[in-house]
């Protein structure tokens, strides 16, 4: 394949990423400081469509859009003052998350596959554990410190605004991204 050709592809599902991701933040349930949104559903796709590289850079885009005023983060809000307000933490977060799942997802794909004969199921089943062990540790991990810094508020109080309510949700986001993501993954792998 002409190589200019695969990085035009590659550029456009980028490309396609971020403004999807641009646009889960409008879809935003208000919960204390930080709100439920789509954007870890799409941290999830970016994860399992892009190699790490490429999920770093379709996040980072995200991010730089919206620190120039773009709104696009969660509640139409944009600018550095979301950034480095209470839920600043959660968006420097995906930078580290969507790489980081990138790379591990196919070791935990691999794992499922010892056990589950199918592989499209492994995949899924693999996908989803990696989002939940990886992708949602360090989005809580980051976010959550990074929240309390900014709040001055105890542990217990940030877990309790920040991490408990969204967890269910959260997990069931990381099995609807790998839903999604390992057949459109398959898909547009096959174009040619």
């Amino acid at each position: 394949m002409n190589k200019s050709i695969k990085s035009t592809r590659e550029l456009t599902k980028m490309a396609l990423l971020a403004a999807l991701l641009c646009v889960s933040a409008y879809i935003t349930i208000p919960i204390g400081e930080a709100p439920l949104t789509l954007q870890t559903l799409l941290i999830n796709l970016i994860a399992i469509i892009l190699t790490p590289t490429e999920g770093f850079l379709t996040v980072l885009v995200y991010v730089i859009i919206g620190a120039v005023g773009i709104p696009v983060f969660s509640g139409g809000q944009g600018g550095l003052g979301k950034l480095f307000g209470p839920t600043g933490g959660y968006i420097f977060a995906f930078l580290a998350a969507a790489p980081a799942m990138a790379f591990s997802k196919k070791y935990f794909a691999a794992a499922c596959g010892k056990f589950i004969k199918n592989k499209t199921t492994a995949e899924i089943v693999g996908y989803t554990v990696n989002a939940v062990i990886i992708g949602m540790v360090i989005v809580y991990a980051v976010g959550t410190v990074y929240m309390k810094l900014m709040l001055g508020r105890g542990w217990g109080e940030v877990l309790m605004m920040a991490v408990v309510p969204f967890i269910p949700l959260d997990i069931v986001k990381c099995a609807a991204a790998a839903v999604i993501g390992v057949p459109l993954r398959k898909s547009l792998n096959r174009m040619k």
